[in-house]
């Protein structure tokens, strides 16, 4: 019975690390549609090796960063109990490198290629494992430290602030450094259009991505045996409250609507096993609004040119996701318990200031020895041919 639970586990948790890695296209596919042509293939590409480069340093150093695991060891040890380990590392994975794949969305269109992927190397290394090791393994005894001062610890199931409000903040100080795309902001103070190259493979990006979601919040359980259909149902009510909200709020834009249920999910994710539904629908919905009203403010009027809004999206909504778990999964609001609100407050708050501080040290460092920015006339050719050589429909544009 025990090699048939160990058999179970480890394929329960490695099809959930399968999902998660198929959220990698959505990210793809959303920023795709979402950028100009000419930066259609440099989305496809950045997200592919950011993974690839993610994989070797979390593999190498971040997952025993986080863990305390190693992997240099013999295959014969490391295949132990059917190799749950090797793939719990896989799922982890995959939430690591979703880091670099938000970020990816908010510097589009302008960053250089080699420094981002350095960036990425550092991210996923030290600081992204440093904060999962914190709230998911009890590092440096941050955990028992807000217990003993609240009552409970940090609750973040499947990773609102771990992941996501991480990876928003973080992108944030990049795409200040960075600046601008050329002629986003005329100089009288208006803003030029710089309309999505495909809604269709916007759409489908944000579908594979919320189909993939499942993945992400019901295996964060990692066991089959703590599986929870609270999650399922709790992720789909967030899900829908996010894209209602979105669709009134955006008057029927369809960005606005597609990007309406990822903010949902994002804010979720920290609760999702706690909360009652109705609490869900509630924390979707009001992800949503936080995600349409804050884009706009955003670039409209504050001038920052996050070019699929990742910020609001994923650091804003994350941050709410974390503050909301200890809300809405209390009991008095339906919740089962096991959650306050001054320990959310002080896990989200770590989160978001350990975020912005390493993004702000490492992408202005980068800023002032590599640079971050393409050329004016790389930027005006695009990144596809600036950096990849090739345009997304070469035999078309051969043709013109």
């Amino acid at each position: 019975m025990e090699a048939l639970k160990q058999g179970a586990d480890t394929l329960f948790i490695l099809l959930g690390a399968i999902m998660v890695l198929a959220m990698h296209a959505g990210f793809a596919f959303l920023e795709l549609g979402t950028v100009r042509r000419k930066n259609q293939v440099n989305a496809l590409v950045k997200i592919l090796v950011d993974f690839s480069v993610s994989t070797v340093v979390y593999f190498a150093v971040g997952y025993g960063v986080a863990y305390g695991t190693s992997f240099w060891i013999g295959a014969d040890e490391l295949v132990a109990k059917n190799g749950y380990e090797l793939v719990k590392f896989f799922f982890l994975l995959t939430f690591a490198a979703a880091i670099p794949a938000i970020i990816s969305g908010g510097i589009a269109e302008r960053a250089k290629f080699w420094p981002q992927l350095l960036a990425t190397a550092l991210i996923v290394g030290v600081v992204y494992p440093l904060f999962e090791g914190v709230a998911w393994n009890q590092l440096f005894g941050v955990q028992a430290w807000i217990k003993s001062t609240t009552g409970d610890e940090f609750h973040d199931f499947a990773g609102s602030v771990v992941v996501h409000a991480m990876g928003g903040w973080l992108a944030l100080p990049a795409v200040v450094l960075l600046g601008a795309r050329s002629n986003r902001y005329r100089k009288d103070g208006g803003v030029s259009a710089h309309p999505p190259s495909s809604i269709p493979f916007l759409a489908l990006g944000a579908w594979i991505l919320m189909v993939g979601w499942f993945g992400f919040n019901v295996m964060s359980a990692q066991t089959l045996d703590k599986v929870s259909g609270l999650v399922a149902v709790n992720s789909l009510m967030a899900m829908v409250g996010g894209t209602l909200v979105a669709l009134l709020l955006g008057q029927n834009d369809p960005g606005f609507v597609h990007n309406g249920p990822l903010a949902g999910l994002v804010a979720v994710c920290a609760g999702s096993d706690v909360m009652h539904p109705m609490g869900a629908l509630v924390v979707g919905g009001v992800a949503g609004a936080i995600f349409v009203l804050m884009f706009t403010l955003t670039q409209n009027r504050w001038k920052i040119d996050d070019v699929l809004g990742v910020w609001p999206l994923h650091g804003l909504c994350g941050t709410w996701g974390g503050i909301a778990a200890g809300v809405f999964g209390q009991s008095t609001w339906g919740g089962i318990g096991g959650v306050n609100l001054t320990a959310q407050l002080m896990g989200t708050v770590l989160g978001v200031v350990w975020a912005l501080a390493a993004g702000t040290l490492i992408y202005a460092i980068l800023k002032f020895t590599m640079g971050l920015r393409l050329t004016q006339e790389e930027e005006f050719d695009g990144a596809d041919l600036s950096i990849h050589k090739i345009g997304s429909s070469p035999e078309r544009e051969s043709n013109w």
